[in-house]
C-alpha cells in the first residue's frame, strides 16, 4: 500500500451548503447510507439512528489488523467497524434506539418534530408497523421531507407488482438492463465490479432529499418520496430504452468497447490496460499520425466512426499492436493531449496519483485501535464558499446518546 498521506485538520461540524439542514437518518446496509453520506459531507446533520445491534455493514470487511485483534479479545474494545461501514457512515452521529419499545420509538417522533428530514430504506410497510410512517410523522411536522428507497418503490408513489419483494444490488443491476449490456461479448452479461445497484440509488436519494428541502423551505411544505433501485438504474443505462425505444435495437454485452463509436474502448499495453477513444475526425487523425499509419485517415474502410465500427477488429488489431508495445504512461504521453486517454488505475495506482492527492479523493480518517490512518474515498463535490467533505470520523454505535438527546432537549428514556 502506498505510504500514508497526514490526515487534514478538518471543522468539529460541517461547513458545507447543507449547513444547518438535520437529517433523522434509519437507513441500513449500502444505498441508503451512501445517499445519507453524500448530505453528511455537504453538511447536513446527519443523526443514524440504529437498531440495538447496530447497523448491518459494521461487521462487514474490510477491516484494518487492530479491529482483527480486537474481535480475537487481544486489542482495544472501541474498535466496531470496518471500511465498509466507514466509508458510507463518515460525518454522521449515531444514536441506538429499539424502534419496537414504545418509549424509544418516541424519541424519534420528538426527533422529526425538529428534524428537516426523515429518510429509511426498509421494506414496504415496515416503518407505518413500528408507528413512524410518514402519515403519522406529516401529521406532527407538515414541514418535514420524508425519503424512502427500496427496491422497487413504494405504494404512496405508485404500486408496482413487486413492490413486496426484497432487492440486492444484483437485482437491480440486472432488472434494470445494466447486466445485460456489461461483460464479454456474446456472453450472459456481468454486474459491474462496483455496487451501481445501491450506490446509484443513493445518489439519487440525496439529490430528492435536497430537491424536496428545497421546495419545503420555499412553500412551507413537506412531503413523501422515494427511489426505486430497479427504476434508477432504468435511468443509469438509459441507453437499453433509447436503443429500443428509437430503433427497436436490443443491446448485448458490449465487450471492452463501445457499440457504435469507434475506437473508443480499453486496449492493452505492457503494464496493463489503457482506455482510448478517438471517434471524432481530429482525434482519429491524430492517433493515426502518432501510430505511424495516416494511410488510415482517408481508408474507406476506416475513414468515420460508423465504418470504422464496421471494421471494428481491423482498428482494434492496429492500435493494440501500438499500445501492447507502449507503457501505459507512455501511450498517455504520447496521446493525452488531443486524444482522450488514461490508464486502466488499480487502488495502489490511484492512491499515488497526483491528480487524487490534489483533489482531496483519498480522505484519511483516525481509526481507534490502528496504526496511523485508515483511508477511504473523498467528496467529489467541491464548492468554493461552503466546503464539503470530511470532518467527523464515523460513530462507534450509540457514540452521541447523550449529546444528541440533550441537542434536542429529549429525556433518555433508558434508565
Amino acid at each position: 500500500m502506498a505510504e500514508r498521506r497526514e490526515a487534514t485538520a478538518r471543522p468539529a461540524v460541517g461547513q458545507g451548503p447543507l449547513k444547518g439542514i438535520t437529517v433523522v437518518d434509519a437507513t441500513v446496509a449500502l444505498a441508503g447510507p451512501f445517499g445519507t453520506a453524500v448530505l453528511a459531507d455537504l453538511g447536513a446533520n446527519v443523526i443514524k439512528i440504529e437498531a440495538p445491534e447496530g447497523d448491518m455493514s459494521r461487521g462487514t470487511p474490510p477491516f484494518t489488523e487492530n479491529y482483527v485483534s480486537a474481535r480475537k479479545g487481544a486489542g482495544p474494545d472501541e474498535i466496531d467497524y470496518g471500511g465498509y461501514f466507514a466509508s458510507i457512515n463518515r460525518n454522521k452521529r449515531s444514536l441506538c434506539l429499539d424502534l419496537k419499545n414504545p418509549a424509544e420509538r418516541d424519541v424519534v417522533l420528538e426527533l422529526c418534530d425538529q428534524a428537516d428530514v426523515f429518510v429509511e430504506n426498509l421494506r414496504n410497510g415496515v416503518m407505518d408497523r413500528l408507528g413512524v410512517g410518514y402519515e403519522t410523522l406529516k401529521a406532527r411536522n407538515p414541514k418535514l421531507v420524508y425519503g424512502a428507497l427500496r427496491g422497487f418503490g413504494d405504494e404512496r408513489t405508485g404500486r408496482s407488482p413487486y413492490t413486496d419483494r426484497p432487492a440486492f444490488d444484483i437485482v437491480a443491476q440486472s432488472m434494470g438492463g445494466l447486466v445485460s449490456i456489461t461483460g464479454e461479448e456474446g456472453g450472459l452479461g456481468v454486474p459491474c465490479g462496483s455496487s451501481v445497484g445501491d450506490i446509484y440509488p443513493g445518489t439519487l436519494l440525496a439529490l430528492g432529499i435536497v430537491s424536496a428541502v428545497v421546495h419545503a423551505q420555499r412553500t412551507g411544505e413537506g412531503q413523501f418520496f422515494d427511489v426505486a433501485m430497479y427504476d434508477s438504474i432504468l435511468l443509469l443505462a438509459e441507453t437499453v430504452i433509447a436503443n429500443y425505444g428509437f430503433a427497436g435495437n436490443s443491446l448485448e454485452p458490449r465487450g471492452a468497447h463501445h457499440p457504435l463509436l469507434c475506437p473508443f474502448g480499453v486496449f492493452p499495453a505492457a503494464d496493463g490496460g489503457i482506455a482510448i477513444a478517438a471517434p471524432r475526425p481530429n482525434q482519429w487523425e491524430f492517433l493515426c499520425e502518432v501510430i505511424g499509419r495516416p494511410d488510415l485517415v482517408a481508408d474507406d474502410r476506416t475513414k468515420n466512426t460508423l465504418v470504422r465500427r464496421k471494421n471494428q477488429q481491423l482498428v482494434e488489431g492496429v492500435i493494440a499492436e501500438w499500445s501492447s508495445l507502449r507503457t501505459r504512461a507512455e501511450v498517455v504521453a504520447a496521446l493525452a493531449g488531443q486524444v482522450p486517454c488514461g490508464p486502466v488505475n488499480t487502488a495502489a495506482d490511484i492512491f499515488v496519483d497526483p491528480h487524487v492527492a490534489v483533489r482531496e479523493m483519498i480522505t484519511e480518517l483516525p481509526v481507534a485501535g490502528a496504526d496511523g490512518n485508515a483511508a477511504i474515498v473523498g467528496c467529489p463535490l467541491k464548492f468554493t464558499q461552503t466546503p464539503s467533505g470530511y470532518y467527523r470520523p464515523p460513530p462507534k454505535l450509540d457514540e452521541h446518546r447523550s449529546e444528541i438527546l440533550a441537542e434536542f432537549g429529549i429525556k433518555d428514556p433508558r434508565p
